[in-house]
């Protein structure tokens, strides 16, 4: 039986990672709950297994024998929207920002725990069949409502009024709900490319949205900091 959260199509995984230890661990762990895990332990074999297999999900090392893990990220990114969880030892915070700016879903770093990965891939797959749309549709968290096609947001039962900046900021979170979006990508998404490098913008958005949007906005619990990488939006809680 799948976990709860989990899609309920026996999902196929990809893990790309070079330590065989890691390997053989999470294939037992991860076949024995819900998943059908296919290895590989460099870029080449990972790339050939991607093409071969169209896995749902791919778990990444960057640090592979022969090579970045980042062309496995870009060359995915080129072909198809799967989900990609990194699992490094790099925790600089550059290195989590590369990832995530090539198109990683989310990162973490070794040595990790099993269980955070595991729900990890569930707030994963939770975006990848989400039906939340730019355009269109509901995002529900909590005390928050927000309709994205009639651009209204409801917090606690109450109407709240966001400036068109404030919505646009909000809107780019919800669409990637659980994901952690980096500094860059809401800057270019938000303002454009003359505000690519202003981080402050984010700082003085983010901390208006949360007055409005937070019961405690120094204790946030559904826009939260990423820190020195970007922000995300708490899609479950």
């Amino acid at each position: 039986m799948p976990e709860e959260g989990i899609t309920p199509v026996r999902p196929v995984i990809l893990l790309i990672e070079d330590d065989r230890s890691i390997r053989r661990f999470l294939k037992t762990g991860l076949t024995s709950i819900y998943a059908l895990v296919h290895e590989a332990d460099s870029v080449h074999s990972g790339l050939v297994e991607w093409r071969a297999r169209r896995p749902d999900l791919v778990i990444l090392d960057l640090g592979l024998p022969d090579g970045n893990g980042l062309e496995v990220i870009r060359e995915i990114r080129t072909n198809a929207l799967t989900p990609i969880i990194v699992l490094s030892a790099r925790s600089d915070e550059q290195g989590k920002i590369d990832a995530l700016d090539a198109g990683a879903d989310d990162y973490l770093t070794k040595p990790f725990s099993y269980g955070e990965l595991v729900a990890r891939i569930r707030v994963a797959f939770r975006h990848a069949n989400s039906k939340v749309r730019a355009d269109s549709s509901t995002f529900v968290r909590g005390a928050l409502k927000v309709d994205l096609s009639a651009r209204t947001v409801i917090f606690n039962g109450i109407p709240v009024h966001l400036t068109p900046i404030q919505f646009r900021l909000l809107q780019a979170l919800i669409k990637n709900a659980g994901r952690v979006v980096t500094q860059r990508q809401l800057l270019l998404e938000v303002w454009g490319i003359s505000h690519h490098e202003n981080a402050h913008y984010l700082r003085i958005y983010m901390s208006q949205l949360r007055q409005k949007l937070e019961l405690d906005p120094t204790n946030p619990t559904t826009l939260l900091t990423e820190v020195g990488i970007g922000y995300r939006i708490a899609d479950e809680g």
